[in-house]
């Protein structure tokens, strides 16, 4: 068997292989709770032999919903509803995680088949959505679609670090065997990181330690929270992608402290803070930061962005770009991907041992009469 589906032992849990589903937002919950179709959406990815799949950006309190169609665990209620997505994934042999998350700025927005740009007057008589005041280390607006944020004092500062305590608590109620602090993509804890979000002339502002004072402190408090024998993620933007912004260096020293605090795997991303990105692109083209993070840091690191290709990720584990690989949009594509990636990757066509009971055996005995008759 390849490296990309060798075990991986994180404290005191041992994902079963090396292939992540990323926290993909589906905008489609009511008052923050999941449904039916979160169920059947993640469901799915258990079903075809992800290693690790992660629940959706889930928001710490109302406010910190990117729009009116996020996933919430601000309450018991919303964390009773995933626990029955963390217990069927659990079910099939897959680690159930969760990313908790608060966008900030990038916050009261209407859906990105709305639009995605600020809630007004028009989406309460349309849809009976009604804005909210968003927050951030700074008066500054992410761009100009967007609403105008208030500033963030220390009690603010306060209440949504116990808020993400809070989440965790309820994440651990709920069954899961990880969690993910947001930390990337423009969203609030990214927004503190930032020089181009933070204008900020106190404790939490201006110098790079001061900038990660406030994300630091939060992600302390949760890793307090959650108990020492299961893994904590953070996911972070290596990169901010513009002229002036957070730097790959930056990402580095912050990943130090990280590790200090107990952050088990650094979740490798970029971009966000602005509406434009000058980063590179192209296939795996986040797999350097990846890298550079875990030689220079020590901390396990995974690696996301434009990962298609079975033996593109079956080198990124091989080669020691990292120790896990996300996929996103191509587990969209194909929910089915690390089982057809065994296949390619040379294992036993006629082999469907991995696949589920329900389905193994008609599909192994179909291979073995194709087999036969050419």
């Amino acid at each position: 068997m390849t490296d990309l589906f060798s075990p991986l032992p994180l404290r005191a849990i041992t994902l079963p292989n090396r292939l992540v589903v990323s926290p993909m937002c589906q905008y489609s919950a009511a008052e923050g709770m999941v449904n039916d179709w979160h169920f059947a959406h993640l469901s799915r990815f258990a079903l075809g032999g992800f290693g690790t799949v992660m629940v959706e950006a889930s928001a710490v309190t109302p406010e910190g919903r990117i729009s009116p169609g996020d996933v919430g665990i601000w309450n018991d209620s919303q964390a009773g509803a995933l626990a029955r997505i963390a217990t069927f994934l659990k079910s099939q042999g897959t680690i159930a995680a969760i990313q908790l998350a608060h966008a900030g700025r990038k916050a009261s927005t209407r859906r990105p088949w709305h639009g995605g740009t600020a809630l007004d007057a028009g989406d309460l008589r349309q849809r009976g959505e009604v804005a909210w005041q968003t927050v951030a280390p700074s008066v500054l607006a992410h761009a100009d679609d967007y609403p105008q944020p208030v500033a963030l004092d220390e009690a603010g500062m306060e209440a949504i670090c116990q808020a993400f305590v809070d989440a965790t608590r309820r994440a651990e109620a709920a069954g899961f065997d990880m969690v993910e602090v947001h930390c990337a993509h423009g969203y609030l804890l990214h927004q503190f990181l930032s020089p181009l979000s933070n204008q900020r002339d106190d404790a939490y502002g201006g110098s790079l330690q001061h900038r990660m004072r406030f994300p630091l402190r939060v992600i302390a408090a949760v890793r307090k929270a959650w108990p020492d024998d299961k893994p904590l993620l953070v996911r972070i933007s290596a990169i901010d992608a513009a002229a002036g912004g957070w730097q790959l260096d930056d990402s580095v020293e912050f990943c130090h402290a990280l590790k200090a605090l107990g952050v088990d795997v650094v979740d490798c991303s970029s971009g966000g803070i602005t509406s434009s990105y000058e980063g590179p692109g192209g296939p795996g083209y986040q797999v350097p930061y990846a890298r550079r993070i875990r030689e220079q840091t020590g901390v396990a690191t995974m690696a996301v962005g434009l990962i298609t290709d079975p033996r593109q990720a079956q080198s990124i584990i091989n080669n020691g770009d990292a120790d896990l690989v996300a996929l996103a949009r191509q587990a969209l594509v194909d929910p089915q991907w690390p089982l057809h990636a065994e296949k390619q990757l040379g294992g036993d066509p006629t082999d469907f041992s991995r696949w589920p009971l329900q389905s193994a055996s008609r599909l192994a005995a179909r291979a073995k009469s194709l087999a036969r008759h050419g």
